[in-house]
């Protein structure tokens, strides 16, 4: 399990987000919208800036793990700096293809580590437990994201579980409206503002469907009304957009779930993937 002290600030307020209360998710919110004024004001500032207590404030700086608003800050400071002097988020036009390769390497790898350090107990757990207990699993994603839900239907078939996936966007939408409260739908957005998983979402919670999320944001519609929600974390370059990092994120999030969930069906798992890699040993050369 990760520790406190490995993560930023900015990550445990999006490993934590769900939890938050009213007040907190306003403190949250201003924190991630607004670094440069945290970083460059005071605490009473910030205070009369959101409309609450300054104790209100401090409460939520000890909430997230820190002493106080300057522990805080000194943080968080950090933080919105580093990026700019990260030599390995920084790709430049006159950089050969070597260079080039060893820093889209090191950005990937740069997501996984700061993935994992917002990858948390009372997230994972749920979400393994839910899969393991639904009728059916259904995987979402729409644009980049459905190849994401493709690879875990991919994987998660061998566990012997009912999974499904569909490629189009219509067939996504009619699948979830045949789903029911004994069931799991898994959305997988990295912005999750996405229209179309948003319509897939509203009408699975209106079927009582189990829903998680695999995304980027916390404060997002899709976030903050799914059941479960899992979070990656990838920072934007110039030449990268931060959804191509965030993808090894979310394949890595689902492999971790897979291995979890076939370990856990003991037997049943081991039976299915035996019967799996039978069946497919005949199309080997």
């Amino acid at each position: 399990m990760p520790t406190m002290e490995k993560q930023t600030c900015i990550m445990r307020i999006r490993s934590d987000y769900p939890t938050f209360s009213g007040k907190e998710k306003k403190i949250a919110d201003y924190i991630l919208e607004n670094p440069q004024k945290i970083v460059h004001g005071t605490i009473n500032q910030v205070a009369d800036e959101i409309g609450i207590a300054d104790s209100t404030v401090f409460r939520f700086c000890k909430r997230i793990g820190f002493k106080g608003y300057q522990a805080m800050k000194i943080v968080l400071a950090a933080e919105i700096v580093e990026p700019m002097q990260d030599i390995h988020e920084r790709i430049m036009e006159n950089d050969n293809e070597i260079t080039v390769t060893e820093k889209v390497f090191h950005s990937n790898m740069k997501t996984l580590e700061d993935t994992l350090k917002v990858v948390n107990e009372t997230s994972i757990r749920p979400a393994v437990q839910a899969i393991l207990q639904a009728r059916k699993i259904e995987f979402f994603g729409i644009g980049g994201s459905n190849i994401i839900a493709l690879d875990a239907y991919h994987k998660l078939i061998r566990t012997g579980l009912p999974v499904f996936a569909q490629t189009d966007s219509h067939m996504q939408l009619m699948s979830a409206s045949q789903m029911t409260e004994q069931d799991v739908a898994v959305l997988i957005s990295h912005t999750g503002a996405t229209k179309d998983i948003l319509k897939i979402l509203d009408v699975a919670k209106e079927s009582g469907v189990k829903t998680i999320a695999i995304t980027n944001y916390a404060k997002s519609r899709l976030s903050e009304n799914v059941d479960i929600p899992l979070f990656t974390f990838s920072e934007e370059t110039d030449f990268r957009s931060e959804a191509l990092a965030s993808r090894i994120a979310q394949l890595t999030v689902i492999d971790a779930i897979y291995v979890n969930v076939l370990l856990a069906r003991k037997e049943e798992g081991k039976d299915s993937l035996t019967r799996i890699r039978k069946a497919i040993s005949s199309e080997r050369i």
